[in-house]
């Protein structure tokens, strides 16, 4: 830090870096709160989807309402040679 300072020091002169420290701590302060609301409207919006929607875990949010037969029990195809059933 003291080496930043004196680097800041020698490169804007006494007379300027009370107002260059200003500028720098307005324009950190104007990021930290444009972040800080961004958090907040991330949050709001997650809270709002939250309450639109009932719980769901996420095996039943992923899982496919009509499962795939198990090939075991699968309807066997026609064998080589035979023509398919008509339907």
């Amino acid at each position: 830090m003291i080496v930043i300072g004196a680097a800041a020091l020698l490169f804007f002169g006494p007379d300027q870096l009370p107002k260059v420290a200003r500028k720098v701590g307005n324009v950190v302060r104007e990021v930290q709160l444009t972040s800080q609301s961004f958090i907040r409207e991330m949050e709001r919006a997650a809270d709002e989807a939250e309450t639109r929607e009932p719980a769901r875990s996420p095996v039943e949010h992923y899982a496919d309402p009509t499962p795939a037969p198990h090939p075991a029990v699968a309807e066997p195809g026609p064998v080589h040679g035979e023509t398919p059933p008509a339907p």
